[in-house]
């Protein structure tokens, strides 16, 4: 009986003290100096970067760090997996977290990279116990249970043009953000409840509008209109890619995913 009680006290000190294990680990990878072969694939690949304030820059090459040792990636169809991939990556996927609380997407455990676009099969249940079955040609999932994948020529190719708001890693990692509480709706877990209002006001009339065709080109991609994940995760895109835009067309948006992100790209030196 003491010997069953013991290891109970010994898995429950086990348990409470797996944050502030993370935690330590983190703080330790924040204080090292970012590696000097990382900061060229950063200049180069992702150009966002290099117009970042120095204070963020600094933050993103600390979260990158935290990123790259924390999830695991693993290379599709051949490709090596290599640090320009991971660096790569990881900074587009750290520019959601800047300022934010470091939860690091907490529920993502790997990134699978495909070299371009690839097949994946879906399954869509019509009721009535019909399933059918259809081959899509994709270039990034986001998964509930843990898992990103993404293509890395469009990961590359967004990391680049950072003006045409379209970027598959911001697009993906938003879903992340958004199924932190265990679902993709396109209401991502807020920092308040007071939030939740304002919030879904405001990103349900923008939906509908983009649903509705709204006359003149949107800011937004009209693949957002297809659901509200979707919405969040175009809208994301574009309030990282096209702030100006976005702020002078849909200020009050704007304003939502500004106060949600803590940053506000349309103050960066572009």
């Amino acid at each position: 009986m003491e010997i069953l009680l013991i290891l109970f006290i010994l898995i429950v000190i086990y348990f409470a003290s797996r944050p502030l294990l993370k935690n330590r680990r983190r703080n330790e990878l924040r204080k090292t100096s970012f590696p000097k072969e990382w900061k060229p694939i950063l200049e180069k690949r992702f150009p966002l970067y290099t117009k970042l304030p120095l204070a963020l820059q600094e933050q993103l090459e600390s979260d990158v760090q935290v990123f790259i040792a924390e999830k695991t990636f693993f290379g599709c169809n051949g490709l090596e997996i290599s640090d320009e991939i991971k660096v790569t990556v990881a900074a587009q996927a750290c520019i959601l977290i800047l300022n934010r609380k470091k939860r690091y997407f907490p529920k993502l455990s790997s990134i699978y990279i495909y070299p371009s676009a690839y097949m994946a099969k879906r399954k869509q249940h019509l009721g009535g116990g019909i399933v059918t079955e259809q081959t899509d040609v994709n270039l990034g999932e986001s998964w509930i249970d843990g898992r990103v994948v993404l293509a890395w020529d469009a990961s590359k190719q967004g990391a680049m043009n950072m003006h045409d708001g379209h970027n598959v890693v911001m697009h993906e990692f938003a879903h992340q953000l958004d199924q932190e509480d265990g679902s993709g709706d396109g209401v991502p877990r807020l920092s308040e409840l007071s939030k939740y209002a304002p919030w879904i006001n405001v990103l349900g009339k923008e939906f509908e509008l983009l649903k509705r065709g709204r006359k003149g080109k949107s800011v937004i991609d009209r693949y957002g209109a297809t659901n509200g994940a979707e919405f969040f995760a175009t809208a994301t895109e574009a309030f990282f890619e096209k702030p100006h835009q976005m702020k002078a067309k849909h200020s009050e948006l704007f304003a939502e995913l500004k106060d949600y992100y803590c940053v506000d790209p349309s103050e960066w030196n572009r």
